[in-house]
């Protein structure tokens, strides 16, 4: 079976599971994500949605509402939302990259360099180096070099970043690249590994 017929089924799953559990937010977040996965995007942000009005604490913790956002375009929501989500995550370099994703696309990036929020502790390498790369402190090859290729995740999120960084600077055919390599050779059971898929399908790039 297919990811694409996987991922269908397990939207009927969900769909069941909400249909007798209708006010469950977790079941509304996690019935978003399998959308996000299946490039509805709008339905993903709706489940995203219904969860926050099930339940307002969830709101600094829907990351994958601020990813929708990216990817419909909502950029000045998207950017909120990372803000919102630093307030409980203050280390995670992953947050502050996709506010100055957000902010590159709406006003350029270097107005989104300028407004990077500092993050210091994440654990893991290549995250630094990735936050390095984008406050303009080391070079894509930096990040690249993190990990061997035993390590697939340090890989993939090494090209998955390079790949939104050279979109930001509207480089385009080398963004197409390193996350056309991030997807094909780097596969992870991850979230993140699914935006990399999204992200070509949307482009036009898969």
């Amino acid at each position: 079976m297919n990811l694409s017929n996987l991922l269908e089924k397990e939207l009927a799953r969900w769909n069941d599971i909400i249909s007798i559990r209708t006010n469950n937010p977790r079941a509304y977040i996690h019935r978003g994500m399998v959308h996000f996965k299946l490039a509805n995007i709008d339905e993903s942000i709706a489940d995203f949605d219904i969860a926050e009005q099930l339940d307002s604490r969830l709101t600094p913790y829907l990351w994958q509402r601020g990813l929708s956002y990216y990817y419909a375009e909502k950029f000045a929501d998207g950017a909120k939302q990372f803000e919102v989500d630093l307030s409980v995550n203050s280390q995670d370099v992953e947050e502050t990259i996709w506010r100055y994703l957000c902010i590159a696309r709406l006003y350029g990036a270097a107005k989104a360099r300028q407004s990077l929020l500092p993050v210091k502790n994440d654990p893991r390498l290549v995250m630094r180096r990735v936050y390095d790369l984008y406050a303009g402190d080391c070079s894509t090859d930096d990040v690249l070099a993190v990990g061997t290729n035993n390590d697939k995740r340090a890989k993939f999120y090494g090209y998955l970043y390079v790949g939104l960084y050279f979109e930001a600077e509207n480089r385009t055919d080398e963004a197409r690249h390193y996350m056309i390599q991030a997807f094909n050779e780097y596969e992870i059971d991850d979230y993140m590994w699914h935006v990399a898929a999204i992200h070509q399908k949307l482009r036009g790039w898969d």
